[in-house]
């Protein structure tokens, strides 16, 4: 098995969570009556380039097709999120109705639709059908294809170029991460400029977030990783923020090599020292890993056990993909949880992959009374809170396991 960047052969392991159904394949009633496929959950470090990726790789048709039910409109906080950013791109680079940009993975329009209420130009690339659809129903023009090398030639013969490239938690998913970046440098302008986030890979350890590996991430990112990668392909970052979302993510700046518009920022060489000397280039940085999550799940494994003896009942909230890892990996299934509340209704009367708990709408809570709700996306715990604020009223408790085990009153 090699590296899929560099093609070192990978031997080092950074974390192994056993086996596990795709984290975004949703169960319908009668698939419960089918045999559910498991894969292995065990990601390797490569000790040439450091990049931290799966081992057995997926199909992308294999994750992106029609039982894929995240959208990400759903999340307040994420459309905030996107519209406070477009409002700060337009303010830095001053893009207007002569610009174009570009989204691969526009997911369900969530993002370029306030491009477009400014009159800028914008094209979504989207491989899954179903967001896709609901994308182009408001209006964004969107191709529903995986983005690569290939469609990237096909477009620039036509003309189509970015003067803004954006790739919102899309690094993560691709598994050819050469053809991806050779894709990108063929539809950026000269003078265009690439934004991409994606969690960082340095939070993801000290802060034990091993809940945000699942088969649909096949890469896990340092700065330092990503930037050897878009050197490589004739890409250079300038610039890097270091944001709050999904649990401490990045969101890098790139253009091509040649361009000479943007000097690279002090923010980048900051980070990439704060990564060396935390010694991320270096084996030893990613050891520690696999015990600090068997104490997670040990944890928080013992304190459901420990209130369901006390005749407690416990539900959950958001039926995130991080929380299908979670709880496939503690082997938490309906004896400990009884059911997932999630505001989507393309998930609401489904099972969870692998533990087959059913999602409900939020109306449940009033009826149902939960002494405890287990947030399964701790990236959003606050939004989160706020909106459940009324189940204080009976005295339920919230449970949030990562980075460690917290009850909040």
């Amino acid at each position: 098995m090699q590296c899929r960047f560099c093609k070192n052969n990978l031997s080092e392991v950074f974390i192994d969570l056993g086996e596990s159904p795709l984290s975004n394949s949703f169960l319908t009633k009668e698939d419960l009556n089918l045999q559910e496929k498991y894969y292995p959950l065990k990601v390797y470090v490569c000790t040439s380039c450091f990049l931290v990726q799966t081992g057995e790789e997926k199909k992308p048709e294999e994750i992106f097709n029609e039982k894929y039910v995240y959208y990400s409109s759903y999340s307040v906080s994420w459309l905030r999120h996107a519209e406070e950013y477009v409002k700060m791109m337009i303010k830095r680079f001053g893009y207007n109705e002569k610009s174009f940009v570009i989204e691969v993975a526009s997911n369900d329009g969530y993002l370029l639709q306030y491009f477009q209420k400014e009159n800028i130009p914008v094209l979504g690339i989207e491989p899954s059908g179903g967001t896709a659809e609901v994308a182009q129903m408001k209006g964004i023009n969107t191709r529903v294809e995986y983005f690569g090398k290939e469609n990237a030639e096909w477009m620039a013969k036509q003309n189509i170029k970015a003067d803004l490239l954006i790739g919102n938690n899309v690094l993560a998913h691709v598994p050819d991460i050469n053809d991806f970046a050779e894709g990108l440098r063929i539809i950026l302008k000269d003078d265009g400029i690439i934004t991409m986030e994606f969690p960082h890979l340095m939070q993801l350890v000290i802060n034990n977030q091993f809940d945000t590996i699942y088969h649909e991430h096949f890469f896990y990112y340092s700065l330092s990783t990503v930037s050897t990668i878009l050197k490589k392909h004739g890409l250079e970052i300038f610039d890097v923020e270091q944001l709050d979302t999904h649990g401490g993510s990045l969101r890098i700046f790139a253009n091509n090599v040649n361009s000479s518009k943007y000097g690279i920022s002090e923010n980048v060489f900051n980070l990439l020292e704060r990564e060396n000397n935390l010694r991320m280039s270096t084996p030893g940085f990613y050891r520690s890993f696999q015990k600090a999550a068997e104490e997670v799940k040990e944890n928080f494994v013992e304190f459901l056990r420990q209130k369901k003896k006390e005749n407690k009942k416990i539900a959950g909230y958001g039926a995130a993909a991080k929380g299908n890892t979670l709880l496939n990996y503690c082997g938490a299934g309906t004896d400990l949880i009884e059911y997932i509340v999630d505001v989507s209704p393309y998930k609401q009367g489904k099972y969870l992959p692998g533990t087959h708990i059913p999602v409900f709408a939020e109306s449940i809570f009033n009826e149902d009374r939960p002494d405890y709700i287990v947030i399964l996306p701790w990236n959003i715990k606050e939004e989160i809170i706020n909106q459940l604020s009324y189940v204080r009223d009976w005295g339920a408790k919230f449970i949030v396991p990562i980075p460690s085990l917290e009850i909040i009153n």
